[in-house]
């Protein structure tokens, strides 16, 4: 074992636990607002419309700021870049203490989505490079406490609301585990991180590559149903008599079930390189849940929530993995999954907006839910091209290209 294999053995609990806390901070500021739906809209008088930019700003700049991940990693390493990251989501979390309109609730999203940005584009590669021969079981631990912080977000919301009286503190309460994150980020990852950083030359590389841009499109379709699950899930079953705590322990199944997926289908896919097998599996669960909502919503609906939330999960872990298999070399595998996410997010932030016009020209839900059984389907057809014996092909140019020092 070499020196360098030494010295990531003998810090990898902490990183686990790192992983762990970071993705515990990644989405329970989405989930938290679903639930208290009605209370915010009470207050502040925003609209369906209005409700979905606090979904879609936060996943917009997740897309379109995850560009800008490897030049921030340049400049800073990847544990400045996480640390200040995770420093912005507290941030903007505890500002929701004493936000008081919807335009200040949009700014804090605005803020909360510029810190995942930046987590979520460094992120990959540190994982890549610290666990190079366990990168399925630590990419399915980091999916994992991502959904896992959905489900928290989810549930902890309203209860801390009506505990404190209060929708603001369902919100806000989200800054301690942010700023927890940022202190052991700052600890545990090493400074020399930043000599990881892809070229400009190699991203520029990626973007002229069909596959870079069938990743992004996956990637956007499928996380767009998380978006609109996480955004109307709740207001879907209030319209139907529900309660905001009854609605968030149902978004909250949905979330344990995500992430109880994410944690298994990578590991469970780790044996060969072709994960396109679970990858239609996940998608067929995503079929059943969201055809359930379409058909018959008051059904067990429990049993609906957890196959979609099965479905979203699996597939994302998987889907980072796919990406992070194309490349051998951490910088540049980083890159690639961040150039996914940078072109995928802002399409899956535009499908809670177009789910609310949907229900504003049909008066219910069902229409986004079936857009959105559509769409599984036409990723479903995607998959097919990727196979791992096109990996090489379809970026040589990439990976021929020295690594930047």
């Amino acid at each position: 074992m070499t020196a360098r294999a030494d010295r990531m053995a003998s810090g990898a609990p902490a990183m686990l636990g790192l992983v762990v806390l970071v993705g515990l901070n990644l989405r329970p500021f989405l989930t938290a607002t679903g639930p208290l739906a009605p209370a915010i809209r009470a207050s502040t008088g925003m609209t369906l419309q209005g409700m979905s930019l606090l979904t879609l700003m936060p996943m917009l700049l997740m897309g379109l700021c995850a560009f800008a991940g490897p030049a921030v990693q340049a400049a800073v390493g990847a544990r400045g870049a996480m640390a200040w990251a995770l420093l912005l989501l507290a941030s903007g979390s505890l500002l929701r203490l004493w936000t008081s309109d919807g335009t200040g609730l949009v700014g804090t999203a605005a803020l909360l989505g510029l810190g995942v940005a930046v987590v979520q584009a460094v992120f990959p590669a540190v994982l890549k490079h610290h666990f190079p021969r366990q990168l399925a079981v630590a990419t399915g631990l980091y999916s994992a406490m991502l959904m896992g912080g959905g489900a928290l977000g989810a549930r902890l919301a309203p209860v801390i609301a009506s505990a404190a009286g209060d929708w603001h503190a369902g919100l806000a309460w989200l800054a301690l585990p942010a700023l927890a994150a940022a202190v052991a980020a700052m600890r545990i990852l090493p400074a020399a991180e930043r000599s990881e950083a892809v070229s400009a030359i190699s991203a520029r590389a990626l973007l002229r590559r069909p596959r870079t841009w069938l990743l992004m499109v996956s990637f956007g379709l499928i996380n767009g149903g998380y978006s609109s699950i996480i955004a109307w899930l709740p207001p879907f079953y209030q319209e139907r008599g529900w309660s905001p705590a009854a609605s968030g322990g149902l978004l909250a199944l949905m979330a344990l079930s995500q992430a109880t997926a994410a944690l298994l289908c990578p590991v469970l896919a780790r044996r060969g390189r072709d994960r396109r097998g679970w990858l239609w599996l996940t998608m067929a669960l995503q079929a059943i849940g969201f055809a359930g909502l379409v058909a018959m919503p008051d059904f067990l609906p429990s049993l609906w929530a957890m196959t979609v939330g099965a479905g979203l999960g699996g597939c994302f872990a998987l889907t980072m993995l796919v990406a992070l298999d194309h490349l051998p070399d951490p910088a540049r595998a980083g890159a690639l999954a961040a150039l996914m996410q940078g072109g995928g997010f802002p399409l899956a932030a535009i499908a809670p907006w177009v789910v609310a016009l949907l229900h504003e020209s049909t008066g219910g839900f069902r229409a986004g839910w079936a857009m959105h059984l559509a769409s599984v389907a036409f990723v479903a057809c995607l998959t097919i091209r990727l196979a791992p014996r096109s990996y090489g092909p379809a970026l040589a140019i990439v990976a021929e290209r020295p690594s930047p020092r």
